[in-house]
């Protein structure tokens, strides 16, 4: 378990990076009309604001230019190469070969699966590699290139080449403006962007100001996808290689006893709310030949993170929940999905793609042949800089009306739209009654809460609550280790992965607030526990034997605990 969570401490120089991570801020510069632009961080807010505030004033709501924010890239001339075209057409295998040759590299990728499979690749290539994401940070002795999410990229360091991966995601309601930061913000010789060429007309548009060249390389998919005329029919006709794909937790698991019950096929399961090892294990456990489970049953989130040797894709429903309606899959949305079938190399040549009901093979033939639609815009999102010197102006207000006042009153070009806050503010409206600074609200505000889990949205405020009354949250505060133990139903399987979501939290705000949140080993270890529970149950809910696993207890004990406190319940089978 300790090689899982090899933690030690940064160089000087990276501890200071996340320090600046810490609060989400990058130096930027104002766009004032004047002669020098002004860069500003939170160390400096106050003193800047000063000097500011009898001379000019400042509209911090103007976000017209936002490649002014980033002078360190400003000031090089990028080469950036776009690497656009379809699932498994090798894009980023193109732009990876590039990051690996360079002296010095970013990998920027949208998940933390794809962080984790870039830093393996270019470890095992014997091109040293760290590991970033919001919840890892793993060196390696003489490391020149690092491999992150998106969210963690440094725009204050200088790269020989850096790749953003899923570029089109710029576009995202959510998580486009971590797209756009990197894009912008990234300082590299070579800066490589790979994704759908739906995103081409935008990027173009977006570096006219930016002063780097910009050429584009498009790909072709690499082996065939053939759409069939017939929808699946009877369970019967599932085979080696298959992978269902459903868009509720419920469907997929009823969706895995159908298909077992049959008796000649065994499944493995990947959804969104299951642990990223979880998910690695079970798609592992699929692409093995000597594995019993060949077949897949799985969510959209498979579109991306995961290498797959899936022969053909069935759609149960081109239709799911988007959180307010039901409503038709996207055109890249299917695209995506479907794509994950018939990899290149793999010993399916051939991907094939089809439904479960006639009624939907219109929309997947019409789908699979249409473009996606170009994207129009790129997503923007105020960093804390600009919102604490925005509060300066309104004093006695709340985070909750700051963002909520900033975010109507944003002054955008044609090219960028204020990504959806809507959550933010749900856990603002919360954190804002807390005794805390406006930095810290904020830190709450943007780490990883799941607000439509409610285990994981209690965590969250009571994370807040306890950081509030006295600066230090220990995590046996909310939670006794040594209860945790193989989950039995449906509903246990639900309330695990919540609390494998809010051992994650803890380990996030650890990375942040190191002094206050000192139990990041104890919540690592546990999270793993979680993790191996959780494919204990996908075990046993199946026909599978039981892979044969201990729980090391001797090896997860840490420095912080006593033995007689860190005991993991297990049930025997």
């Amino acid at each position: 378990m300790a090689s899982i969570f090899r933690r030690r401490l940064l160089p000087g120089n990276i501890v200071w990076r996340i320090a600046q991570f810490k609060d989400n801020v990058e130096l930027y510069s104002l766009s004032l009309d004047i002669k020098h632009k002004i860069p500003l961080g939170v160390c400096n807010c106050s003193r800047q604001w000063s000097s500011l505030a009898g001379t000019k004033k400042v509209d911090f709501t103007d976000l017209t230019r936002p490649h002014t924010w980033y002078p360190i890239a400003r000031q090089k001339k990028r080469n950036v190469v776009l690497h656009v075209g379809p699932t498994n057409s090798g894009k980023t295998h193109h732009a990876l070969k590039q990051l690996q040759s360079s002296s010095s590299g970013i990998y920027c990728g949208p998940l933390r699966l794809l962080a984790w499979e870039v830093a393996k690749r270019l470890n095992k290539a014997k091109v040293p590699c760290d590991l970033m994401t919001g919840q890892e940070r793993e060196e390696v002795d003489g490391a020149k290139h690092m491999a992150v999410t998106v969210e963690m990229a440094d725009v204050t360091s200088n790269y020989g080449c850096a790749v953003i991966d899923e570029i089109q995601m710029i576009g995202c309601r959510t998580r486009g403006y971590s797209f756009t930061r990197a894009l912008l913000g990234i300082s590299a010789d070579e800066l490589h962007l790979c994704g759908d060429p739906a995103a081409v007309p935008l990027i173009e548009e977006i570096l006219k100001v930016t002063g780097d060249s910009l050429k584009v390389e498009y790909y072709e998919r690499l082996s065939p996808l053939v759409p069939l005329k017939v929808p699946l029919g009877p369970f019967s006709n599932i085979r080696t290689g298959d992978c269902i794909v459903a868009f509720s937790r419920a469907k997929i698991y009823r969706f895995k006893k159908q298909v077992e019950i049959e008796g000649k096929h065994l499944c493995s399961v990947v959804y969104g709310s299951l642990p990223p090892e979880t998910r690695t294990r079970q798609a592992t456990m699929f692409n093995d030949a000597n594995s019993d489970s060949d077949v897949l049953v799985a969510s959209d989130a498979i579109g991306m993170g995961l290498n797959l040797n899936i022969s053909r894709i069935i759609f149960s429903t081109l239709q799911k929940f988007d959180g307010v309606q039901m409503r038709d899959l996207s055109v890249p949305e299917i695209k995506q999905i479907a794509g994950r079938a018939g990899r290149y190399g793999s010993e399916y040549p051939v991907g094939e793609v089809t439904c479960f009901s006639y009624k939907d093979l219109p929309l997947l033939h019409s789908a699979l042949n249409s473009p996606s639609p170009i994207l129009e815009k790129a997503g923007l999102f105020p960093n804390f800089d600009l919102l604490y010197m925005y509060s300066r102006l309104h004093p006695k207000h709340g985070l909750y009306h700051i963002l909520e006042h900033f975010v109507d009153n944003a002054k955008l070009s044609a090219n960028y739209f204020i990504c959806n806050i809507e959550d933010l503010l749900k856990v603002a409206s919360i954190i804002d009654e807390l005794p805390l600074s406006l930095h810290d609200k904020y830190l709450f505000c943007i780490s990883p809460v799941d607000v439509v889990d409610d285990l994981s949205t209690q965590g969250l405020i009571q994370f807040a609550t306890n950081y509030s009354k006295s600066g230090i949250v220990r995590l046996r505060e909310i939670f006794t280790p040594g209860t945790l133990e193989v989950p039995k139903t449906q509903v246990a399987l639900k309330e695990l992965e919540s609390i494998h979501k809010v051992l994650g939290l803890y380990v996030w705000l650890s990375f942040r607030l190191e002094d206050s949140f000192p139990d990041r080993e104890l919540a690592a270890s546990q999270n793993a526990i979680c993790s191996m529970l959780i494919e204990d149950f996908l075990e046993r809910l199946g026909w599978q034997k039981p892979m044969s696993r201990m729980l090391p207890h001797q090896h997860q004990r840490s420095s912080l605990l006593n033995s007689q406190l860190f005991q993991v319940a297990t049930t025997e089978y």
